[in-house]
C-alpha cells in the first residue's frame, strides 16, 4: 500500500463533505495533513467529515464553504483556509457536476453547469493555489477527469461530461508543463464506476466498480514524495475497461 507522510501538509479536497472527495480527504488525514473539508450545499455532512478527519489522525482540520464556479467564492474559501490552516499544500478538484441526458434534451443551464463545475472550478482553484506552491517550491494538484475521455469517446446520452473531463486533463497537461520548473506536480485520476455510481448496466471487466481505496491509493501515489518527477500523468482507475464497452 501507498503510504505518503503528510504530516503537516495542507490539503484542500473540493467537494469532501461526501462520495469520493470525502474518502480523498479522509485518505489524507489518516497520513497527518491538515485537512480542508469544502462543500457547497451540505453544511451538516462537511461537519461530520471534519469530525471524522480528527478522529484518523488530521494534524488539524476546518471547515469551509463557496461556489467554486465563483471567483470571488473561491477566493474567499482558498482565504478561510489559509487564516485555519496555512497555505495549500496539496489541491484536490474533485468537484464536477455529472447529468446523465441526452445532449439534445439537456438545457443550457444543466450544459453551463457541467462545464462550470469541471473545467471552470479546476482552472478558479489552481490559479488561486498556484502562487503559494511557487513561492515555496512545493505543491500537488490532483484533478478527478473520467476515464476514457481523453481518446475522445464520447457517448450522446453524457457528451457534455465527457468533453468537459477531456478538458480537465488536458489542462492538467499543460500545468503541469507550466509549473515543472516550480517543485509543484499537476496530475489527474480517472474512474469509470466507483461504488457510490448509480447502477450500470455494463459488464464490469473486474466485475466491480472501483472502491473508494482505488481511487484514494491512485491519488496517494501522485502525493507520494518518490513520485516527485511524474507530472501531466493520468492514471485511469477503471479496472480494464475497454471504450468498445459504451
Amino acid at each position: 500500500m501507498i503510504d505518503p507522510e503528510l504530516d503537516g501538509r495542507t490539503v484542500l479536497v473540493t467537494g469532501s463533505a461526501r462520495g469520493v472527495g470525502r474518502e480523498l480527504l479522509l485518505a489524507a488525514a489518516e497520513r497527518g495533513a491538515k485537512t480542508a473539508v469544502h462543500y457547497n450545499t451540505s453544511d451538516a455532512a462537511a461537519v461530520e467529515v471534519a469530525d471524522r478527519a480528527a478522529e484518523l489522525g488530521a494534524a488539524d482540520t476546518t471547515v469551509v464553504q463557496g461556489d467554486v464556479t465563483d471567483p470571488e467564492a473561491v477566493d474567499d474559501l482558498f482565504e478561510a483556509v489559509e487564516a485555519d490552516l496555512g497555505d495549500v499544500d496539496v489541491l484536490v478538484n474533485n468537484v464536477g457536476a455529472f447529468a446523465p441526458v441526452h445532449w439534445s434534451e439537456m438545457d443550457f443551464d444543466t450544459w453551463q453547469g457541467i462545464f462550470a463545475t469541471n473545467v471552470h472550478a479546476t482552472y478558479l482553484c489552481s490559479r488561486r493555489a498556484l502562487p503559494s506552491m511557487r513561492d515555496k517550491e512545493y505543491g500537488r494538484i490532483v484533478n478527478v477527469g473520467y476515464a476514457s475521455s481523453e481518446k475522445g469517446l464520447i457517448n450522446p446520452k453524457n457528451a457534455p461530461y465527457f468533453m468537459a473531463k477531456a478538458g480537465v486533463l488536458m489542462f492538467t497537461r499543460m500545468l503541469a508543463a507550466d509549473t515543472a520548473d516550480d517543485g509543484i506536480t499537476v496530475n489527474a485520476i480517472s474512474p469509470y464506476v466507483v461504488e457510490n455510481s448509480a447502477e450500470f448496466p455494463e459488464e464490469l471487466p473486474r466485475g466491480r466498480p472501483a472502491a473508494f481505496e482505488d481511487m484514494t491509493q491512485a491519488m496517494l501515489f501522485f502525493l507520494d514524495e518518490d513520485s516527485d518527477y511524474i507530472s501531466g500523468e493520468n492514471i485511469e482507475v477503471d479496472g480494464g475497461w475497454l471504450p468498445e464497452d459504451v
